[in-house]
């Protein structure tokens, strides 16, 4: 029986996938990132899976690790105290992987804390980088990220945004309401997509300001680690220099970075997915049925052999897309798309599959013979917003037939 100290299946990626296209420094980074997974995310994956959401359960204990090992510092310049990697987002998509392999919660909220909110801040002047950058990096401050409002979403036009920012001599005065922000229970900071005008404008705000109101955290299907809530801004006054960019960029630099944030949750599901072939070898091998292993019967060999096959393709999606990106390409398309689809799909349609593998047991939160308990049933639930947040599957879709048909045909 599996039980809450169980040791971790024994990981098939090395042995099936290879790593000949992907530079040396990101599968360094790899291996960092899963060294201090095993290490510090494992032992607790199962309570913040399982723990329902408040502010106190919030692991801080586990950001702090992070913070002091530099993971956070991987996706930045050495000019802003990051690594100053070659390929800084492949690096940061391999460490979400890593992260997602044990805890898809903590792989978001790193997500939100380096891809969302720190790279938008990269597009800030020297104040924001000293004032809100920098602290991101070292964990001294938890970072947010909104563009969701209780009706604006995958339409972030004016015309359905209802948070204003409106001008003042000295800045600007914001009023409204975000939905769903990650990490904002505990953050310190947000960076604010708003309406200015006929146009739309990056901020970043403060959480303790006078006028600004944090919910309280949303209570989810999965994902239980990673606290969201809605954002209620009255009258809150916001100085010209918390102008993230230029007034006026603020789509083209939420764009932008959620294309970033796409590449990110690509390597979440593929983070999953790994995480659920090693469990479901390992229980095909062990558990037995008329006189032989699970595994010996050919429905789960050909099963297994179509996962591992697709796995390979869903890494090298992601792997591509974020190479792009570091070449250069702000919207590296199809290629973001095509990751995040893909390797979110995977994971949902693979954890079908591990629940059916595992039987009542991976149906099962604990069992209550012996507080047993097995990682699938937790995936199960996590891997549905992957296909939800950042850009829903089926937006990735029409951004993939855009690049087919073209704009004028597709809209």
């Amino acid at each position: 029986m599996n039980t809450p100290k169980h040791p971790l299946p024994p990981r098939h990626q090395d042995s099936l996938y290879h790593d000949t296209a992907t530079p040396e420094e990101t599968c360094a980074i790899r291996a960092e990132v899963r060294r201090f997974a095993d290490e510090h995310v494992a032992p607790v994956a199962h309570a913040i899976g399982h723990t329902e959401e408040s502010v106190a359960a919030f692991p801080r204990e586990l950001m702090s690790a992070m913070a002091r090992a530099g993971l956070f510092k991987i996706p930045f310049a050495a000019e802003v105290g990051g690594r100053g990697l070659r390929h800084p987002a492949a690096a940061t998509a391999v460490m979400i992987e890593e992260l997602a392999y044990h805890s898809n919660s903590v792989a978001a909220i790193v997500d939100v804390h380096c891809i969302l909110a720190g790279n938008a801040l990269k597009q800030g002047s020297d104040f924001i980088k000293q004032h809100y950058l920098a602290p991101v990096l070292s964990g001294e401050k938890i970072g947010s990220f909104a563009t969701t409002e209780p009706d604006a979403s995958t339409d972030l036009s004016v015309s359905a945004m209802r948070t204003i920012a409106t001008r003042v001599s000295d800045g600007y005065v914001v009023n409204g309401r975000k939905r769903f922000i990650t990490n904002s229970p505990v953050a310190d900071f947000v960076v604010l997509l708003c309406v200015d005008g006929e146009r739309m404008t990056e901020l970043v705000v403060d959480l303790d300001w006078p006028g600004v109101r944090v919910g309280e955290p949303d209570k989810k299907m999965g994902n239980h680690g990673q606290l969201t809530a809605d954002l209620y801004f009255d009258n809150v006054k916001v100085p010209a220099r918390n102008v993230v960019g230029a007034a006026g960029q603020g789509l083209k630099i939420a764009l932008q970075t959620l294309t970033y944030g796409r590449i990110g949750i690509a390597a979440s599901g593929v983070g999953m997915a790994q995480a659920l072939f090693d469990h479901c070898v390992e229980r095909l091998k062990s558990r037995r049925a008329f006189g032989k292993s699970i595994a010996q019967f050919q429905h789960w060999q050909f099963k297994l052999a179509e996962r591992a096959t697709e796995l390979e393709n869903a890494r090298n999606l992601y792997l591509k897309a974020a190479l792009r990106l570091d070449d250069g390409h702000a919207f590296p398309e199809p290629e973001a798309a095509m990751a995040k689809w893909y390797g979110t799909n995977l994971a949902g349609e693979f954890a079908r599959d591990a629940v059916q593998i595992f039987g009542g047991y991976g149906f099962m939160r604990e069992l209550a013979a012996d507080a047993s308990h097995y990682r699938v049933e937790e995936i199960y639930r996590d891997c549905k917003i992957a296909e939800i947040y950042e850009g829903t599957n089926e937006i990735q879709k029409l951004v993939i037939a855009r690049s087919i048909f073209g704009k004028d045909i597709t809209g």
